[in-house]
């Protein structure tokens, strides 16, 4: 169908690489220990729409840019590995309230932390390269559908790692009641978080792929 080929081992590789901790995992689980479980489930979602957005570019080539432009690749890596540090140290610097916990999530932080969640995924060339080099393997060379095959299986994958990255979301929000009870772990918790982000942008600045 679609000119797609081994398709279920196509979705087996996918399933084991949302199951391999990287920037997504750390990103989701920082928001939802730090801010809670809706907090997190915009988060996921917006890592999702940022997960459509490089299958879209995928389909019609447009990621092959980055595999062929050693400056292109850079200038996206380097304005990837800025916004994680400046996320980083926005949770570094900001105290977070025990009050907040018992309060509903305004409109405005569930928008911050689903645009968040586009944006460090759209700003991580390693996921359309991911997308580039993974899903033509299933691909047949010959197919007349080769976009539609793109799309199908970009879907698949991010459907299966959605559902994994709210299964995160929802655990690691839990974790919110804990922290009510133990308000200087909340700090604790929000900074190591900050410093998470800090690291992974500025080992995503100086990676060489």
């Amino acid at each position: 169908m679609l000119g797609i080929h081994d398709y279920w081992l196509f979705v087996a590789s996918g399933i084991l690489l949302n199951l391999t901790p990287g920037q997504d995992t750390f990103f989701i689980l920082g928001r939802s220990i730090a801010n809670g479980v809706r907090i997190g489930i915009a988060s996921v979602l917006g890592i999702s729409v940022g997960s459509l957005i490089h299958t879209a570019m995928a389909a019609v080539g447009l990621s092959a840019v980055l595999a062929t432009s050693a400056s292109a690749f850079m200038v996206v890596k380097l304005a990837g590995a800025a916004y994680l540090v400046y996320l980083g140290v926005r949770m570094l610097t900001t105290r977070s309230s025990v009050e907040g916990l018992a309060t509903s999530v305004d409109r405005t932080s569930v928008w911050t932390a689903f645009r968040d969640g586009i944006v460090t995924n759209v700003l991580n060339p390693k996921v359309a390269l991911f997308f580039l080099a993974l899903m033509p393997q299933f691909i047949d060379r010959d197919s007349n559908t080769k976009i539609a095959a793109f799309i199908v299986l970009g879907l698949t994958f991010i459907t299966t790692g959605t559902l994994w990255c709210l299964t995160l979301a929802i655990s690691a929000g839990s974790l919110r009641r804990f922290f009510v009870r133990n308000p200087r772990g909340l700090n604790v918790v929000s900074r190591a978080a900050g410093g998470v982000f800090v690291w992974l942008g500025l080992r995503l600045a100086v990676s060489r792929q």
